[in-house]
């Protein structure tokens, strides 16, 4: 009999703090499983916002003030937030250098990882760059060294930044998170039934491959709560502009919690 497979697609986008901390907490959880080398992790784009310019001229601070109309000392306090929990995930954020940009053109290259069979490595490279070294994102020239650095052809590389290749691979994800209800990151899809929503402790995410990997298939897609329960897909937005469902520390496109 072959050993069955347990498949997990994450939608997340590069520019989401909490999808960085998210997936810390995946992995952290997916390290401590026996069956861990039977799990098919696939990554999706996701977009918190379409309308970022490639090139923002301001700081995240900034960003978050002036285009999502948060007030100063709320982003102050989000950010310092996160930060906080970035690091209990070994995670070095600084914001205080991060260069905000449209993250479109570092999904494309996310997609061609994927086809060799590099999108983990290409999505750790890509995360750290935005969040801990302060790196554009949105600079092709940047986005050329990660992929090889990250073992990209560089053929391959410079032809996918060079011409729109990919973009329909990356509107396909979008428009997939939307049929599945999906309006916060990081959002965890396990065997196309169970949803889990936001950067949950690895407790939640252990409970959770532990409990797909030990029951029959099923149709439709249950979301996973931070409680241990289950409840219907979709996301949802309080003040602060974070998906709600589960209790998970998620980014959406008004702001991240």
């Amino acid at each position: 009999m072959n050993t069955p497979r347990l498949s997990v697609d994450i939608w997340s986008d590069i520019a989401c703090p909490w999808c960085f901390i998210g997936k810390r907490r995946f992995e952290k959880a997916l390290d401590a499983l026996p069956f861990k080398d039977q799990v098919d992790i696939t990554w999706h784009a996701y977009q918190l916002d379409p309308s970022l310019p490639e090139h923002y001229e301001g700081s995240e601070e900034e960003y978050l003030a002036q285009v999502k109309g948060l007030a100063p000392e709320q982003v102050r306090q989000m950010l310092a937030h996160v930060t906080e929990q970035a690091a209990g995930e070994g995670l070095s954020y600084d914001f205080a250098s991060l260069r905000p940009a449209n993250s479109f053109t570092a999904l494309r290259l996310l997609a061609l990882a994927k086809e060799h069979g590099l999108g983990n490595g290409v999505k750790e490279a890509l995360l750290s760059a935005h969040f801990e070294r302060g790196l554009d994102t949105g600079n092709r020239e940047v986005l050329r060294t990660l992929g090889e650095e990250a073992g990209l052809p560089a053929a391959d590389v410079v032809r996918v930044l060079e011409s729109d290749a990919y973009a329909e691979e990356v509107r396909a994800d979008i428009a997939q998170a939307r049929a599945l209800g999906i309006t916060g990151v990081p959002f965890f899809v396990l065997e196309n039934k169970y949803g889990v929503s936001g950067a949950q402790p690895p407790e939640l995410f252990e409970q959770a491959l532990t409990q797909v990997w030990d029951e029959i298939r099923g149709s439709g897609l249950t979301l996973i709560g931070a409680h241990g329960g289950k409840g219907h897909s979709g996301g949802g937005h309080s003040g602060e502009g974070h998906s709600t469902h589960g209790d998970g520390q998620a980014c959406g496109p008004d702001g991240c919690a």
